[in-house]
Protein backbone atom coordinates (compact mmCIF):
# COMPACT_ATOMS: atom_id res chain seq x y z
CA UNK A 1 0.00 0.00 0.00
CA UNK A 2 1.44 3.38 -1.02
CA UNK A 3 1.74 6.33 1.33
CA UNK A 4 -1.05 8.27 -0.40
CA UNK A 5 -3.49 5.34 -0.36
CA UNK A 6 -2.65 4.69 3.29
CA UNK A 7 -3.46 8.31 4.13
CA UNK A 8 -6.75 8.01 2.23
CA UNK A 9 -7.78 4.92 4.20
CA UNK A 10 -6.69 6.50 7.47
CA UNK A 11 -8.72 9.58 6.55
CA UNK A 12 -11.79 7.46 5.84
CA UNK A 13 -11.31 5.61 9.13
CA UNK A 14 -10.99 8.92 10.99
CA UNK A 15 -14.18 10.27 9.43
CA UNK A 16 -16.06 7.07 10.31
CA UNK A 17 -14.85 7.24 13.92
CA UNK A 18 -15.76 10.92 14.25
CA UNK A 19 -19.20 10.47 12.65
CA UNK A 20 -19.94 7.47 14.89
CA UNK A 21 -18.85 9.43 17.97
CA UNK A 22 -20.94 12.44 16.98
CA UNK A 23 -23.96 10.21 16.38
CA UNK A 24 -23.61 8.76 19.88
CA UNK A 25 -23.07 12.19 21.42
CA UNK A 26 -26.09 13.78 19.74
CA UNK A 27 -28.49 10.80 19.59
CA UNK A 28 -30.35 11.59 22.84
CA UNK A 29 -29.83 15.36 22.91
CA UNK A 30 -32.56 17.95 23.31
CA UNK A 31 -31.12 21.05 21.70
CA UNK A 32 -33.32 23.45 23.61
CA UNK A 33 -31.92 22.05 26.87
CA UNK A 34 -28.34 22.17 25.54
CA UNK A 35 -28.79 25.79 24.54
CA UNK A 36 -30.28 26.63 27.93
CA UNK A 37 -27.29 25.13 29.75
CA UNK A 38 -24.88 27.08 27.55
CA UNK A 39 -26.74 30.36 28.06
CA UNK A 40 -26.90 29.80 31.83
CA UNK A 41 -23.17 29.04 32.13
CA UNK A 42 -21.30 31.47 34.39
CA UNK A 43 -19.05 33.67 32.28
CA UNK A 44 -16.23 34.40 34.75
CA UNK A 45 -15.25 30.79 35.58
CA UNK A 46 -15.66 29.86 31.90
CA UNK A 47 -13.25 32.61 30.85
CA UNK A 48 -10.90 31.47 33.62
CA UNK A 49 -11.09 27.90 32.27
CA UNK A 50 -10.10 29.10 28.78
CA UNK A 51 -7.24 31.22 30.13
CA UNK A 52 -5.91 28.34 32.24
CA UNK A 53 -6.20 25.88 29.33
CA UNK A 54 -4.29 28.29 27.09
CA UNK A 55 -1.62 28.72 29.79
CA UNK A 56 -0.59 25.09 29.25
CA UNK A 57 1.05 26.07 25.95
CA UNK A 58 3.69 28.34 27.55
CA UNK A 59 4.30 25.49 30.02
CA UNK A 60 4.80 23.13 27.09
CA UNK A 61 7.23 25.65 25.61
CA UNK A 62 9.40 25.73 28.75
CA UNK A 63 9.37 21.94 28.99
CA UNK A 64 10.27 21.54 25.31
CA UNK A 65 13.24 23.86 25.77
CA UNK A 66 14.55 21.34 28.31
CA UNK A 67 13.97 18.44 25.93
CA UNK A 68 15.34 19.92 22.71
CA UNK A 69 18.88 21.30 22.65
CA UNK A 70 21.41 22.15 19.99
CA UNK A 71 24.04 19.53 19.20
CA UNK A 72 26.53 21.28 21.49
CA UNK A 73 24.01 21.15 24.37
CA UNK A 74 23.17 24.85 24.15
CA UNK A 75 19.60 25.88 24.97
CA UNK A 76 17.49 27.11 22.06
CA UNK A 77 15.98 30.62 22.43
CA UNK A 78 12.31 30.66 23.35
CA UNK A 79 10.85 32.72 20.43
CA UNK A 80 11.43 30.17 17.63
CA UNK A 81 10.30 27.34 19.89
CA UNK A 82 7.14 29.26 20.79
CA UNK A 83 6.27 29.78 17.13
CA UNK A 84 6.80 26.05 16.56
CA UNK A 85 4.52 25.16 19.49
CA UNK A 86 1.78 27.57 18.40
CA UNK A 87 1.89 26.50 14.76
CA UNK A 88 2.03 22.82 15.67
CA UNK A 89 -0.96 22.84 18.00
CA UNK A 90 -2.90 25.05 15.62
CA UNK A 91 -2.20 22.48 12.88
CA UNK A 92 -3.48 19.68 15.15
CA UNK A 93 -6.79 21.54 15.26
CA UNK A 94 -7.15 22.16 11.53
CA UNK A 95 -5.30 19.24 9.89
CA UNK A 96 -5.96 15.48 10.16
CA UNK A 97 -3.67 12.68 11.43
CA UNK A 98 -2.06 14.80 14.16
CA UNK A 99 -0.03 16.55 11.49
CA UNK A 100 0.68 19.24 14.07
CA UNK A 101 3.42 17.08 15.61
CA UNK A 102 5.22 16.98 12.27
CA UNK A 103 4.54 20.67 11.64
CA UNK A 104 5.97 21.59 15.05
CA UNK A 105 9.16 19.65 14.37
CA UNK A 106 9.53 21.07 10.87
CA UNK A 107 8.95 24.62 12.13
CA UNK A 108 11.59 24.17 14.84
CA UNK A 109 13.95 22.85 12.18
CA UNK A 110 13.31 25.90 9.98
CA UNK A 111 13.42 28.58 12.68
CA UNK A 112 15.86 27.17 15.24
CA UNK A 113 18.26 25.36 12.93
CA UNK A 114 17.97 21.95 14.61
CA UNK A 115 17.62 18.61 12.88
CA UNK A 116 14.08 17.53 12.12
CA UNK A 117 14.81 14.08 13.58
CA UNK A 118 16.07 15.66 16.81
CA UNK A 119 12.98 17.87 17.08
CA UNK A 120 10.61 15.03 16.26
CA UNK A 121 12.21 12.62 18.71
CA UNK A 122 11.98 15.27 21.45
CA UNK A 123 8.26 15.56 20.69
CA UNK A 124 7.97 11.76 20.94
CA UNK A 125 9.72 11.80 24.33
CA UNK A 126 7.41 14.62 25.39
CA UNK A 127 4.43 12.43 24.52
CA UNK A 128 5.87 9.56 26.59
CA UNK A 129 6.22 11.83 29.64
CA UNK A 130 2.70 13.12 28.99
CA UNK A 131 1.33 9.59 28.84
CA UNK A 132 3.05 8.45 32.02
CA UNK A 133 1.92 11.58 33.89
CA UNK A 134 -1.68 11.34 32.73
CA UNK A 135 -1.80 7.63 33.65
CA UNK A 136 -0.46 8.38 37.14
CA UNK A 137 -3.02 11.16 37.66
CA UNK A 138 -5.78 8.95 36.25
CA UNK A 139 -4.98 6.18 38.74
CA UNK A 140 -4.94 8.75 41.55
CA UNK A 141 -8.32 10.08 40.43
CA UNK A 142 -9.90 6.61 40.62
CA UNK A 143 -9.17 6.54 44.36
CA UNK A 144 -9.71 10.23 45.11
CA UNK A 145 -13.00 10.54 43.20
CA UNK A 146 -14.57 7.72 45.21
CA UNK A 147 -15.64 5.73 42.16
CA UNK A 148 -16.22 1.96 42.27
CA UNK A 149 -13.14 -0.15 41.47
CA UNK A 150 -14.73 -1.66 38.36
CA UNK A 151 -16.17 1.56 36.93
CA UNK A 152 -16.57 1.50 33.15
CA UNK A 153 -16.69 4.36 30.68
CA UNK A 154 -18.21 3.62 27.26
CA UNK A 155 -18.16 -0.06 28.23
CA UNK A 156 -14.39 -0.15 28.91
CA UNK A 157 -13.04 -0.56 32.48
CA UNK A 158 -11.03 2.51 33.42
CA UNK A 159 -8.44 0.34 35.17
CA UNK A 160 -7.81 -1.52 31.91
CA UNK A 161 -7.34 1.76 30.05
CA UNK A 162 -4.83 2.95 32.64
CA UNK A 163 -2.95 -0.37 32.65
CA UNK A 164 -2.63 -0.66 28.86
CA UNK A 165 -1.63 2.99 28.49
CA UNK A 166 0.92 2.71 31.30
CA UNK A 167 2.51 -0.37 29.74
CA UNK A 168 2.66 1.29 26.32
CA UNK A 169 4.26 4.46 27.67
CA UNK A 170 6.69 2.50 29.85
CA UNK A 171 7.76 0.36 26.88
CA UNK A 172 8.34 3.46 24.77
CA UNK A 173 10.50 4.96 27.52
CA UNK A 174 12.57 1.77 27.76
CA UNK A 175 13.12 1.75 23.99
CA UNK A 176 14.24 5.38 24.13
CA UNK A 177 16.71 4.56 26.90
CA UNK A 178 18.12 1.70 24.82
CA UNK A 179 18.71 4.02 21.85
CA UNK A 180 20.51 6.47 24.13
CA UNK A 181 22.57 3.80 25.91
CA UNK A 182 23.62 1.75 22.87
CA UNK A 183 23.79 4.11 19.87
CA UNK A 184 26.86 2.49 18.30
CA UNK A 185 25.26 -0.97 18.46
CA UNK A 186 22.10 0.37 16.80
CA UNK A 187 24.11 1.91 13.98
CA UNK A 188 26.16 -1.26 13.46
CA UNK A 189 23.00 -3.35 13.23
CA UNK A 190 21.58 -0.97 10.61
CA UNK A 191 24.77 -1.08 8.52
CA UNK A 192 24.87 -4.87 8.77
CA UNK A 193 21.28 -5.68 7.79
CA UNK A 194 20.42 -2.92 5.28
CA UNK A 195 21.71 -3.95 1.81
CA UNK A 196 21.76 -0.44 0.32
CA UNK A 197 24.75 1.49 1.62
CA UNK A 198 23.17 4.83 0.82
CA UNK A 199 19.91 3.98 2.55
CA UNK A 200 21.78 2.52 5.53
CA UNK A 201 23.81 5.73 5.85
CA UNK A 202 20.60 7.76 5.82
CA UNK A 203 19.12 5.56 8.57
CA UNK A 204 22.27 6.01 10.65
CA UNK A 205 21.91 9.77 10.18
CA UNK A 206 18.32 9.53 11.44
CA UNK A 207 19.41 7.48 14.48
CA UNK A 208 22.01 10.15 15.29
CA UNK A 209 19.29 12.79 15.18
CA UNK A 210 17.02 10.68 17.36
CA UNK A 211 19.81 10.19 19.89
CA UNK A 212 20.34 13.94 19.99
CA UNK A 213 16.63 14.48 20.61
CA UNK A 214 16.68 11.93 23.42
CA UNK A 215 19.68 13.53 25.12
CA UNK A 216 17.56 14.70 28.06
CA UNK A 217 17.47 11.09 29.24
CA UNK A 218 21.22 11.26 29.87
CA UNK A 219 20.83 14.17 32.28
CA UNK A 220 19.14 13.25 35.60
CA UNK A 221 18.64 16.92 36.43
CA UNK A 222 16.93 17.81 33.17
CA UNK A 223 14.90 14.61 33.23
CA UNK A 224 13.68 15.39 36.76
CA UNK A 225 12.77 18.92 35.67
CA UNK A 226 10.80 17.51 32.71
CA UNK A 227 8.92 15.16 35.05
CA UNK A 228 8.10 18.00 37.46
CA UNK A 229 6.93 20.28 34.65
CA UNK A 230 4.83 17.47 33.18
CA UNK A 231 3.00 17.07 36.49
CA UNK A 232 2.45 20.84 36.78
CA UNK A 233 1.27 21.06 33.16
CA UNK A 234 -1.36 18.35 33.53
CA UNK A 235 -2.54 19.62 36.92
CA UNK A 236 -3.05 23.04 35.34
CA UNK A 237 -4.86 21.45 32.41
CA UNK A 238 -7.15 19.55 34.80
CA UNK A 239 -7.82 22.83 36.62
CA UNK A 240 -9.33 24.19 33.39
CA UNK A 241 -11.81 21.27 33.32
CA UNK A 242 -12.66 21.90 36.97
CA UNK A 243 -13.26 25.63 36.36
CA UNK A 244 -15.57 24.66 33.50
CA UNK A 245 -17.42 22.39 35.96
CA UNK A 246 -17.97 25.47 38.11
CA UNK A 247 -19.12 27.49 35.08
CA UNK A 248 -21.75 24.88 34.20
CA UNK A 249 -22.87 24.22 37.77
CA UNK A 250 -21.58 20.62 37.73
CA UNK A 251 -20.94 19.37 41.25
CA UNK A 252 -17.74 17.41 40.69
CA UNK A 253 -14.39 17.40 42.45
CA UNK A 254 -10.94 18.17 41.11
CA UNK A 255 -10.31 14.41 41.13
CA UNK A 256 -13.23 14.07 38.71
CA UNK A 257 -11.51 16.64 36.48
CA UNK A 258 -8.38 14.46 36.53
CA UNK A 259 -10.49 11.46 35.56
CA UNK A 260 -12.12 13.40 32.72
CA UNK A 261 -8.72 14.59 31.52
CA UNK A 262 -7.22 11.08 31.53
CA UNK A 263 -10.07 9.48 29.58
CA UNK A 264 -10.13 12.38 27.11
CA UNK A 265 -6.37 12.19 26.44
CA UNK A 266 -6.53 8.50 25.59
CA UNK A 267 -9.81 8.95 23.73
CA UNK A 268 -8.22 11.38 21.25
CA UNK A 269 -4.90 9.50 21.05
CA UNK A 270 -5.87 7.86 17.75
CA UNK A 271 -5.46 10.32 14.85
CA UNK A 272 -8.88 11.21 13.44
CA UNK A 273 -10.38 14.29 11.84
CA UNK A 274 -9.04 17.82 12.51
CA UNK A 275 -9.68 19.08 16.02
CA UNK A 276 -10.77 15.61 17.24
CA UNK A 277 -14.38 16.51 16.37
CA UNK A 278 -16.82 13.98 17.77
CA UNK A 279 -14.23 11.96 19.69
CA UNK A 280 -13.54 14.92 21.99
CA UNK A 281 -17.22 15.41 22.80
CA UNK A 282 -17.81 11.67 23.07
CA UNK A 283 -15.08 11.15 25.67
CA UNK A 284 -16.32 14.05 27.80
CA UNK A 285 -19.94 12.96 27.60
CA UNK A 286 -19.06 9.37 28.54
CA UNK A 287 -17.21 10.51 31.68
CA UNK A 288 -19.86 13.03 32.73
CA UNK A 289 -22.61 10.42 32.39
CA UNK A 290 -20.69 8.19 34.81
CA UNK A 291 -20.44 11.17 37.17
CA UNK A 292 -24.24 11.50 37.12
CA UNK A 293 -24.52 14.49 34.78
CA UNK A 294 -27.46 14.49 32.35
CA UNK A 295 -26.83 14.01 28.63
CA UNK A 296 -27.96 17.51 27.64
CA UNK A 297 -25.85 19.09 30.37
CA UNK A 298 -22.83 16.98 29.40
CA UNK A 299 -23.08 17.87 25.71
CA UNK A 300 -23.42 21.58 26.51
CA UNK A 301 -20.27 21.36 28.62
CA UNK A 302 -18.35 19.37 25.99
CA UNK A 303 -19.25 21.59 23.04
CA UNK A 304 -18.56 24.83 24.90
CA UNK A 305 -15.25 23.67 26.35
CA UNK A 306 -14.08 22.34 22.98
CA UNK A 307 -14.94 25.47 21.00
CA UNK A 308 -13.73 28.04 23.54
CA UNK A 309 -10.37 26.35 24.15
CA UNK A 310 -9.96 25.62 20.42
CA UNK A 311 -10.00 29.28 19.35
CA UNK A 312 -7.06 30.80 21.29
CA UNK A 313 -4.36 28.39 20.10
CA UNK A 314 -5.60 28.64 16.50
CA UNK A 315 -5.34 32.44 16.69
CA UNK A 316 -1.89 32.18 18.31
CA UNK A 317 -0.79 29.81 15.56
CA UNK A 318 -2.02 32.18 12.85
CA UNK A 319 -0.18 35.03 14.58
CA UNK A 320 3.03 32.96 14.59
CA UNK A 321 2.64 32.20 10.87
CA UNK A 322 2.29 35.93 10.19
CA UNK A 323 5.22 36.87 12.44
CA UNK A 324 7.54 34.31 10.88
CA UNK A 325 6.33 34.84 7.29
CA UNK A 326 5.89 31.08 6.97
CA UNK A 327 2.99 29.15 5.49
CA UNK A 328 1.75 25.66 6.27
CA UNK A 329 2.66 24.62 2.73
CA UNK A 330 6.23 25.92 3.11
CA UNK A 331 6.62 24.05 6.38
CA UNK A 332 5.30 20.81 4.89
CA UNK A 333 7.77 21.11 2.00
CA UNK A 334 10.75 21.74 4.28
CA UNK A 335 13.44 19.03 4.12
CA UNK A 336 13.04 16.59 7.04
CA UNK A 337 16.70 15.91 7.84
Amino acid sequence: MTGSSRRIWLGIAGIVISVAALWWVLADVHWAEVRAHIVEARLLPLVAAVVVATATFPLRLLRWQLLLRRENGEAIPLPPLWHAVAIGFMANNILPFRMGEVMRSLTASRLAGVRFTAAFSSVAVERVFDGLTVVALLVFSLFAAGLPAGVEIAGVPVTRTATVAGLAMGSALVMALVVVAFPVLAERIILAIVPSRGFATRLVHIVEGLRHGLSVLRSPGRAAAVVAMSVVLWLVNALSFYLAFVAFGISASFAAALLLQGILVFGIAVPTTPGYVGVFEGAIKAVLLVLGVGADHAVAYALTYHVTTFVPIVLLGVWSLIRTSLSLQEIREAPST
